[in-house]
């Protein structure tokens, strides 16, 4: 009788199992190569005297994004707001996100927040970031004695 009974119960044991190891599977954890990740991705490379950082922004108004440095310190901020059904439809499925987002990256030097340039084609947001004066490296000439 115990037996039997411990039996059933590893068998729902793994069923919620099974429906966990599903649900990581399609919400992109189980994948190979892919990242949970926040809103918006970003890539960011640097050449040494400055830095670019490019993010891609569907659906939302360039002028509804908030950019913002300090030191070494990238701050993105902006809303993506919801698509309407229209004319009184309804959604059978909503997957794109929308509402507020925040993203804060880690530049490799401090920038010159005044010649910071952003640019906004095809939804896809350019940051430029010219690394400050003061943290470029200068060659030292040797005067001979």
């Amino acid at each position: 009788m115990y037996w039997t009974e411990s039996g059933r119960f590893n068998k729902a044991w793994d069923l919620w199992r099974e429906l966990d190891r599903m649900n990581q599977l399609f919400s992109g954890a189980g994948f190979p190569g892919t990242v949970a990740q926040e809103f918006p991705a970003v890539n960011a490379w640097s050449d040494g005297n400055e830095a670019v950082v490019t993010t891609e922004l569907p659906g939302v108004d360039p002028a509804e994004v908030d950019i913002s440095v300090v030191g070494r310190t990238l701050t993105l901020r902006g809303t993506r707001k919801p698509e309407e059904a229209g004319d009184g439809g309804s959604y059978h499925r909503r997957e794109r996100w929308y509402g507020d987002f925040v993203r804060t990256i880690e530049l490799p030097f401090t920038v010159e927040s005044a010649r910071v340039e952003a640019a906004f084609s095809k939804g896809v947001l350019t940051i430029t970031l010219p690394r400050a004066e003061a943290e470029k490296p200068r060659k030292i000439a040797v005067k001979a004695a």
